[in-house]
């Protein structure tokens, strides 16, 4: 389906990367239902312990009033949204078969 307008810059480097992609030889592959229903428990899983962590946060930082000691919680919390969303990329890179 062509169409006349002027793709975007996302749409030009998209069909360079499926360019690429198709050149080596690498085959895109949907997930599968198993996978999809994985990937689903993975993230709603990692969105509870991100709820759970930011509550966690909040209440710390209620009891906290040197600057010092808020600097270094809010430090600590978005080291641990970091450590999160790396695990969850992680796992879902192994639920598709990608290397993790």
């Amino acid at each position: 389906m062509q169409d006349d307008r002027p793709k975007s810059a996302l749409e030009l480097a998209m069909e360079r990367l499926r360019q690429k992609d198709a050149d080596t030889g690498v085959v895109e592959q949907p997930p599968s239902d198993e996978q999809k229903s994985a990937i689903a428990e993975v993230r709603s899983l990692h969105a509870s312990k991100v709820a759970e962590l930011e509550i966690l946060h909040r209440s710390k930082m209620a009891g906290l009033f040197d600057p010092n000691e808020r600097i270094q919680a809010d430090t600590d919390y978005r080291r641990d949204l970091v450590r999160l969303n790396e695990d969850l990329e992680r796992k879902i890179g192994k639920i598709r078969g990608n290397s993790g």
